[in-house]
């Protein structure tokens, strides 16, 4: 009897006659599910706030005018609704990749790659290059993807956000296919793709935050900020533009920031490390013997 392969990849890894398949969607339906569910939440909430005027308009005014254009609104709602959702469903269909076999074992050697609707096999020796690719947002993966590289194709395997897949350990899956593609000489990479263009001011970080983070007083952190290379940008609040504009507000470039934070998480370690080395023993240790 088969049996799942072990370890942290055993949820999407599963053995085939020829070798193992790799699962990316478990479940058509549950992917067009999504694809439709936005499709369907998109425009009416676009929308509601003309829609919503349209009506109390249409309501206190009674005017037949005001009516005509709510039927009108409502009508290009229900059309972009249905206009996207034949997109995202035909996006979903012809891109999304459901699962990849490796078959190292056929003869010949293939691989073949299943969408929604069809399946499209290939030979192993058309396969050049495979990158698993991981997507990090300060300190935490927010997405993994798997792309192959043929000579005149490029594959991107992208799960679902709540898919097991998305939760593998990325050493972990790129040592598997090594291990299965490297007798093929095929080349297997992975790369690791840090978010650093996040939005000014409005997810950029705080003094206190910051200095909760770098555990360090608040007064500190403009210093150590200048002295590590910290980006830092300086702006007046909507809140205080017209009443106050002499009140400012500074905040720090988070990717930069939470690098800082991990250098000097690190310092701190080795500088307790150092100390208890160089700490003196017991008393005892240093006496000598009078006798």
């Amino acid at each position: 009897m088969e049996t799942r392969h072990p370890g942290p990849l055993s949820d999407v890894v599963s053995p085939v006659a020829a070798g193992s398949r790799l699962l990316f969607v478990p479940s058509r339906a549950r992917e067009l599910a999504r694809a439709l569910g936005g499709s369907l939440m998109v425009p009416p909430v676009a929308a509601a706030p003309l829609l919503l005027a349209a009506l109390v308009a249409a309501v206190v005014s009674g005017n037949s005018f005001f009516w005509g254009c709510l039927w009108v609104l409502l009508a290009l709602t229900a059309v972009a609704v249905s206009v996207l959702a034949v997109a995202m469903v035909f996006v979903t269909v012809s891109t999304t990749v459901r699962w990849v076999e490796l078959r190292p074992l056929g003869s010949p050697a293939q691989v073949v790659i299943a969408r929604f609707l069809r399946s499209s096999t290939m030979a192993m020796a058309d396969l050049q290059r495979v990158v698993v690719i991981e997507r990090v947002s300060l300190g935490q993966r927010k997405s993994i993807k798997v792309v192959l590289h043929t000579g005149s194709e490029r594959v991107e395997c992208e799960p679902a956000p709540s898919a097991p897949f998305s939760r593998v350990d990325a050493q972990a899956l790129t040592g598997w296919l090594t291990e299965q593609l490297g007798r093929f000489q095929v080349t297997v990479e992975r790369r690791t793709e840090v978010k650093r263009d996040f939005l000014r001011p409005d997810e950029w970080w705080t003094p206190s935050h910051t200095a909760e983070l770098w555990r360090v007083p608040v007064g500190e952190v403009d210093a150590i900020a200048a002295q590590r290379g910290v980006e830092a940008h300086r702006y007046t609040p909507r809140a205080h533009a017209m009443y106050s504009p002499a009140t400012s507000v500074t905040v720090y470039d988070p990717g930069r920031a939470y690098e800082v934070a991990e250098e000097l998480r690190a310092e701190r370690a080795a500088g307790r490390a150092a100390d208890s080395t160089t700490a003196p023993g017991p008393a005892g240790d240093d006496a000598t013997d009078s006798r």
